[in-house]
Parts: C-alpha cells; sequence; structure tokens
C-alpha cells in the first residue's frame, strides 16, 4: 500500500479481515486486514440483525462487462448516488508471479508505476487526483497488483487516459529502479526486521508452502532485489504489464456510453506485445504430517503461537463455510478464541484466525499473543481445544446465525462506497475466477449450515495438515541453538 508520501506502499493480502485486533502488528500486516476496512462503514450490527430478520435483500451490483481488441477487459457499474467515481486498473501480477530468484518484483512496480511516463512527470497521479479533492492508492497481494482512484465524476476521463498512459509509456529507468529499489528494501527493514513480529507473517508462508512461490514473501527479499538488473527489470514489465493482462473497473457517477468511448479510445490504443504470460504451474503437495519450526527473535516482547493450516482457493465451494468458521473462532471479544484465551485462560493478550483464500490455495491462519511467563505448549493446547470442540459438537444455531449476521453486515457496509464495490469486483474477478461471485455472496453465506462449519473444521483444520510456528523471544532460547531454530539478524 502507498501513501501521499510515497514512502510506505506495501502490500495487500486479497483475503484479509480480523487480524484487526492485533494492533502492533498494523503497519506490516495491512494486507492481511485492510480490505476489510475498505469494505466497512458505519452500518450497526444491531441494524444486520435487524436487516437478515426482516430478509431485506441485497441489490445486485449491476455491471456490464466487455473485452477490447487488445485483450483488457472492463467492468462498469453506473451508480449516481454520488458525483464521484472509483476507477481501478488491476493486473493479474502478483508476488507468486515474481521470477525464480526475483522476489519483490511486483511489489517494486507497483511503486515503479508512480514514477512517470514518457507523457507525464512523477507524481503526476497525485496532482491529478489530490489537486480535485480525490484520491489514489495502490496495492499488490500474492495475486495481483491493484491501482485505484476516486474522484470528482467530470474528471473521469483524465483518469483513464492517465491509467492508459502509464499502462502504454511507463518509463523504467535505471534511476527510477534503483530509488525504488531502495524505498522497497527499507519497507522490509521497517516492517520485517524492525516489526517485533515482523517475521512471524512472513514465516507463515515461507515454513508452510514448500513448493508454490506463495512461499515468497510478496514485499521481496532484500538479496534478491539488490541482485536484480535493469533489464531483469524490464523483461518482468514487459511481460505483465500489457493489455491482455489488465482488468479495468470503473463504479460511479458517469454516462456508460461515454465512459466506453473513452476507454475505446485510451485503453483501445495501447497495443499487446504479443509476450506470452507465465502462469505459476506449481502445485503445492498434500501435507501428511505436521510440520514444526521455532523462531527466536531479540525484539520479540512476548511469545506468539500460529497455527496455519492449508486451505483451498478463493473460488472453492467451501469459501463461504471457513468464512462463518473464522468469525465463530475469532470475531470479536465473545468469539470463542477471546473467550477462552484471552477472558477465561488469561493465557493471551490478543488471538485470531484467518481465512487466506487466494487464486490458489491458500491458509487458514489461527495464532495467540501470549502473556508474560506463559508457555506456547498451553497456548495450543487450548487452541486444538477450541478447534476440537467446533468439530465435535456443531455450532449451535444462535452462534451460528450471528456469525452469518455479522459476515452479512460486512457485505453490506461494503456496497455503500463505489470504491470498496470496485475492489469487490477486482478480487472476484481476478482472485476467485468469475465476476458474479459479488452477487453469489450473500446467498452462499444464509446457506452455511451448522453441519458445513463442522465439516470444514474437520477436513482443513487437523495436525497433519498444518505447520506449527513457536515464535519467541531470544531470552527463551536454550543453549546450543538446534537446526530448527531460526535467529533474526
Amino acid at each position: 500500500m502507498r501513501n501521499s508520501s510515497r514512502c510506505t506502499r506495501g502490500t495487500l493480502d486479497t483475503a484479509p479481515r480480523r487480524w484487526d485486533n492485533v494492533l502492533d502488528l498494523t503497519e506490516l500486516f495491512v494486507g492481511r486486514f485492510l480490505l476489510g476496512l475498505m469494505l466497512a462503514g458505519t452500518l450497526s450490527l444491531g441494524a444486520a440483525v435487524r436487516a437478515e430478520s426482516e430478509a431485506v435483500p441485497l441489490p445486485p451490483v449491476q455491471f456490464s462487462e466487455r473485452t477490447l481488441a487488445n485483450g483488457l477487459r472492463v467492468l462498469l457499474v453506473e451508480d449516481h448516488t454520488s458525483p464521484t467515481v472509483a476507477i481501478q486498473v488491476a493486473y493479474r501480477v502478483g508476488g507468486k508471479d515474481d521470477p525464480p530468484g526475483r522476489s519483490g518484483f511486483a511489489h517494486l512496480f507497483e511503486h515503479l508505476m508512480f514514477k512517470g511516463t514518457a507523457n507525464t512527470k512523477p507524481e503526476t497521479l497525485d496532482r491529478l487526483t489530490e489537486d480535485v479533492g480525490g484520491f489514489n492508492n495502490a496495492f499488490t497481494s500474492e495475486d495481483i497488483t491493484n491501482y485505484f482512484e476516486v474522484v470528482p465524476s467530470n474528471y473521469l476521463e483524465t483518469l483513464l487516459w492517465a491509467e492508459a498512459d502509464r499502462l502504454g509509456s511507463l518509463v523504467v529507468d535505471e534511476t527510477n529502479f534503483k530509488t525504488e529499489r531502495q524505498v522497497v528494501i527499507g519497507e522490509y527493514d521497517q516492517r520485517v526486521l524492525a516489526s517485533p513480529y515482523g517475521m512471524l507473517f512472513e514465516l507463515l508462508d515461507s515454513k508452510s508452502y514448500t513448493v508454490h512461490p506463495y512461499r515468497r514473501g510478496v514485499i521481496g527479499n532484500p538479496a534478491e532485489l539488490n541482485a536484480a538488473t535493469l533489464e531483469d527489470v524490464q523483461n518482468f514489465h514487459r511481460t505483465y504489464y500489457q493489455p491482455d493482462n489488465t482488468t479495468l473497473v470503473v463504479v460511479g457517477d458517469f454516462d456508460p456510453v461515454q465512459a466506453n468511448r473513452w476507454i475505446d479510445q485510451y485503453f483501445g490504443a495501447v497495443p499487446n506485445n504479443s509476450r506470452p504470460i507465465p502462469r505459476v504451474s506449481a502445485v503445492e503437495p498434500k501435507q501428511s504430517a505436521e510440520r514444526r519450526t521455532t523462531h527466536y527473535g531479540a525484539n520479540v516482547p512476548l511469545p506468539a503461537v500460529a497455527l496455519v493450516y492449508h486451505a483451498p482457493a478463493r473460488s472453492s465451494p467451501d469459501r463461504a463455510a471457513l468464512d462463518v468458521l473464522e468469525n465463530v473462532l475469532s470475531q470479536g471479544q465473545s468469539a470463542r478464541l477471546y473467550r477462552t484465551l484471552v477472558y477465561e485462560k488469561q493465557v493471551a493478550s490478543q488471538v485470531s484466525a484467518s481465512a487466506d483464500l487466494r487464486e490458489q490455495p491458500g491458509l487458514f491462519v489461527v495464532y495467540a499473543i501470549l502473556n508474560a511467563g506463559e508457555k506456547p505448549e498451553q497456548a495450543r493446547t487450548l487452541l486444538d481445544g477450541e478447534i476440537g470442540k467446533l468439530q465435535q459438537v456443531p455450532v449451535p444455531e444462535a452462534e451460528l446465525a450471528k456469525a452469518k449476521t455479522q459476515l452479512i453486515a460486512e457485505l453490506v457496509r461494503g456496497r455503500e462506497q463505489a470504491n470498496s464495490r470496485a475492489t469487490e469486483l477486482v478480487l472476484a474477478t481476478l482472485v476467485g475466477g468469475d465476476p458474479r461471485q459479488v452477487n453469489t455472496a450473500l446467498e452462499e453465506i444464509e446457506k452455511v449450515t451448522a453441519q458445513d462449519v463442522q465439516r470444514v473444521a474437520r477436513q482443513y483444520l487437523v495436525p497433519t495438515n498444518r505447520t506449527v510456528i513457536d515464535y519467541l523471544p531470544r531470552a527463551m532460547q536454550p543453549a546450543g541453538p538446534t537446526k530448527k531454530e531460526r535467529k533474526s539478524p
């Protein structure tokens, strides 16, 4: 993610939500929960409960879809509620698509795309958005890189031109490359090395995947970035930043006939370079035994424990049931993990679960940050106990209804803002594989039964399908480190 200062661009996961109770991890792990915030508004849970009980339908997102001659995909949602438009240009390239030995390239380009084109100076997008009362930003995930703006609707043509211009004529030279490479490396230092729990979230992927490129951090490896050449970066750009790898989404106050004319005029004029786009074909082998790893860090204030399970892709029919399972476990102070580990046993200060579903099979993560003096073994026992209860006894109907209501409320809130609807369409299209997912999500949540939650808990949250990470202060390290122990820099 980036802000107007250009120094805090970071990464955004495509399956965020509900890491937001871990306040001290916010800077690093903005990617894991920011979309949940982007899809949030002010609708109260009580209102959501009333809405569900009264069976108020969620209006479908009415979108048009077409593909230009050059392969660029266009999705338009006309909405005259507010005199603004949200423009999102998403590229089907993320951290998993970084070349071997060159992790961080997708993230690097999130930065480079703001450095100017053959026709514009660096930071032009800021002037075109902020100077008229709008905003712009971008994020990189494991699967996509997304650039977005929200501006008054009379500036739509200007922003369409600007986005098409940087698609077709971005300047990738030695100066820009070296400057932004150092910014990305600085981001790694700040968010991974300096943050007390930064390395933990790198380990979630690197220790859970053995073959799939999801094992590499989206933010990038400094050594690999330093080894990259300008030619490497230019080849990456020519490969992935072309029209037939691009999806344009516009939501808001516009005339669709005029908008399509502008899209044809500006985006339709960008040629493809006919370079084949490589796709990740690696398949992570099915895990057959529990894996364990221990990390000791000098700047880790309190122990943490993570249980990382392999999970299906976002397109899986189990997605809604996993979302409900996540909610039952960790959404709010009345959720099972908080109630047991934080309130009753007082073993942990923070606890969470997240269904991190991606374009290809993702992860279901359960973790806890412990109180001083507490042992990882006790926390793991309590976490396993709560998971075991869900596997053994179906969720009571009242608890199930509450979890589903919270998810529906979140979905409803997300429809209030044009930009969040655009993000929802981007994720459904590029990560889920079908834009129509935006209009099936509500029904999928409503259909989840207690038996579905029990089934996915039994199927995915089993020891043979997980990696256990103990993330501990250096002071807890015994003398004579073993092979499995890693020290932070």
